[in-house]
């Protein structure tokens, strides 16, 4: 579980996030939605620790990510695994050395037992025989696949996938969503996916955050969504043609 306590963040006399107190639970596909500007890519930004919240905490299992030094830091990032958005896969590295660059980096694993996980993810993902392959050889969604193979290569506890279905056709789209829904559930991890893509969100949307001006406005499930009487979340919704899916 990621609890989120009282989070500001400002960029000189702007003010991003305000106040912002949301929990991210443990073996759920939790979703943060908003508008563009809202301040949801800068929450998951100040969650994995690519911006410094300017007050607020962000607990990783009472553990206070925030405040903590370089080293303590870096041992929760080594349970936290990334999906970005455009994949982010090194073009000079082959499938098989992109999924071993974090082992590599944060385990003391050998060279066969980083092959066997390498192996094992990419069999999690649905991929197989690729591993000599460079990204300009792979489909759009096998690069996300990959990405996602990546991001369990530690055998994360914390899994962030910003914008994992950008730039996929609808088919692939629900390929992923299915493939980290099944991720999430199977490991138990605690899943954190920010996403303009609602038909993932009524696909899948376990725990959802909405973010607005800044704000956390609303907090529940895709159950209870469409009758959250919320004004600002009918309106995005609307704007999406929610009514129609």
């Amino acid at each position: 579980m990621i609890e989120v306590k009282n989070v500001y963040k400002s960029f000189g006399d702007k003010k991003v996030l305000d106040d912002v107190s949301a929990t991210f639970y443990k073996g759920k596909s939790n979703f943060i939605i908003g508008s563009s500007g809202s301040g949801k890519s800068v929450l998951m930004k100040c969650m994995v620790g690519l911006e410094q919240v300017t007050d607020g905490s962000i607990l990783y299992e009472n553990r206070d990510f925030t405040h903590l030094d370089y080293n303590a830091k870096k041992e929760i990032r080594k349970e936290i695994g990334m999906l970005f958005q455009g994949t982010a896969l090194f073009d000079s590295l082959t499938v098989e050395q992109n999924i071993e660059f974090p082992i590599k980096m944060f385990s003391k694993m050998t060279s066969a037992e980083r092959l066997e996980r390498v192996n094992f993810c990419l069999q999690r993902v649905n991929l197989s025989n690729v591993n000599h392959l460079f990204p300009s050889a792979l489909s759009g969604g096998m690069k996300k696949r990959v990405g996602i193979a990546r991001a369990i290569a530690l055998n994360p506890q914390y899994l962030f996938c910003d914008e994992p279905n950008s730039g996929l056709d609808p088919l692939t789209s629900r390929v992923i969503d299915e493939l980290i829904r099944e991720i999430t559930i199977e490991f138990n991890i605690t899943t954190i996916i920010n996403t303009h893509d609602m038909k993932s969100v009524f696909d899948m949307g376990d725990n959802i955050i909405f973010i607005w001006q800044g704000k956390k406005w609303w907090q529940g499930t895709r159950k209870d969504i469409r009758s959250s009487g919320n004004k600002e979340l009918y309106d995005f919704m609307k704007a999406y043609d929610i009514e129609n899916m």
